[in-house]
């Protein structure tokens, strides 16, 4: 029939498919199954996703160094005394220890313009995949803009909730939190930037924003990083955040003439 596809044209339309996707799409089957190539990555994809949420982050190994000492970051935990705690309890990754309140007291970068809070969330693997590359944009970013920048730390055991305590800690007029995403099957290694403008306590969703995806195949950390900055600068022209500000968003440059 001349509206059949012929083989070589349906092989070429199925491969365009699937260079589109992660999604395992027209890969094939043997019988009713999978083929065995396909769940053996099936089956490591899975493997990834588990390890991702059970992994505990390790600051040395995870984030280098280098960015440790450029930055002077420091940790601080949740009331989430461990992992398991933190999967069965998620109101105790909202919620400093009071030790943890102490210590970013202590350092004291209050009234800010700019402040990035790096948490563990559901993937230690993303926050080691994209926090290295990301931070250094978003400094510098922000700091091109004129705005006062507070010194980043790293919440262990973290929620998105945990937004409100450091706006109510540090009384910055806007918080971006770095967040391991839940992981899919098709990547472990997703990070989402969540953004408020003077977060508090009673704050939800309504008052935040998000830039999700943040990956190899997502949205790349340059675009995060130019993405986090053009929504920070309508907050603080608005004095808002979440339903009432939505992102404008623009050309990318390379696709510009």
């Amino acid at each position: 029939m001349s509206g059949e596809l012929r083989p070589t044209k349906a092989a070429d339309v199925a491969r365009r498919i699937r260079e589109r996707t992660p999604a395992r799409l027209l890969v094939g089957r043997a019988g009713e199954a999978y083929t065995t190539s396909t769940q053996l990555q099936l089956r490591a994809d899975h493997a990834a996703a588990r390890d991702a949420v059970w992994c505990e982050l390790d600051l040395s190994n995870d984030l280098g160094r280098d960015i440790i000492e450029r930055w002077n970051l420091f940790e601080v935990c949740t009331r989430a005394g461990s992992k398991a705690e933190y999967l069965l309890r998620p109101n105790l990754g909202r919620e400093f220890t009071e030790e943890a309140a102490a210590e970013i007291a202590r350092r004291r970068t209050t009234g800010v313009d700019f402040q990035i809070v790096i948490g563990d969330g559901l993937s230690a693997s993303a926050v080691a995949a994209q926090v290295p590359r990301l931070l250094p944009l978003l400094v510098e970013a922000a700091e091109k803009r004129g705005w006062s920048v507070g010194q980043p730390f790293v919440v262990r055991h973290c929620r998105v909730g945990i937004m409100n305590v450091v706006g109510e800690l540090l009384r910055p007029r806007v918080v971006i939190l770095l967040i391991g995403e839940r992981p899919g099957m098709s990547t472990a290694e997703s990070l989402s930037a969540y953004m408020a403008y003077q977060p508090r306590r009673g704050h939800t969703d309504a008052e935040r924003n998000l830039i999700s995806n943040i990956q190899a195949r997502g949205v790349s950390v340059e675009e995060a990083a130019r993405r986090v900055c053009n929504l920070a600068a309508e907050f603080l022209r608005l004095q808002v955040s979440g339903v009432a500000v939505k992102e404008a968003l623009l050309p990318h440059p390379s696709k510009t003439g």
